[in-house]
């Protein structure tokens, strides 16, 4: 009888360690349906604002302009000569195909 728990027991403590080997090259990181936006957002602010850096990011939201046109719209805080501000940035783009429309700046003290 002895024998036997220590089997049983010896199972239990294989299967509960195998069952907890990380396995990593398993996990996949998703991106979320903004993130092309945010990268072109990101990327047209600093030729817009070249002395700047970019110190925050914030995607607010997607909002359907028309039925066609969908706008992705972010929120960037910049630093620039020791001052701090923020830009908001509008990213248009056709709903079906997501071809690129136009981008717009908004700068803003807050």
């Amino acid at each position: 009888m002895k024998k036997w728990l220590k089997r049983v027991a010896l199972v239990i403590l294989f299967l509960t360690t195998c069952s907890n080997i990380y396995t990593g090259s398993s996990i996949v990181h998703a991106q979320p349906p903004y993130a092309k936006w945010g990268k072109l957002a990101v990327e047209k602010t600093k030729e817009q604002y070249p002395k700047a850096e970019i110190i925050d990011y914030l995607h607010i939201g997607r909002k359907p302009k028309t039925v066609q046109i969908t706008v992705e719209k972010f929120k960037l805080w910049l630093r620039e000569n020791g001052k701090e501000y923020g830009v908001f940035v509008d990213v248009e783009f056709e709903t079906k195909t997501e071809k690129f429309i136009k981008l717009s700046f908004q700068k803003t003290s807050r």
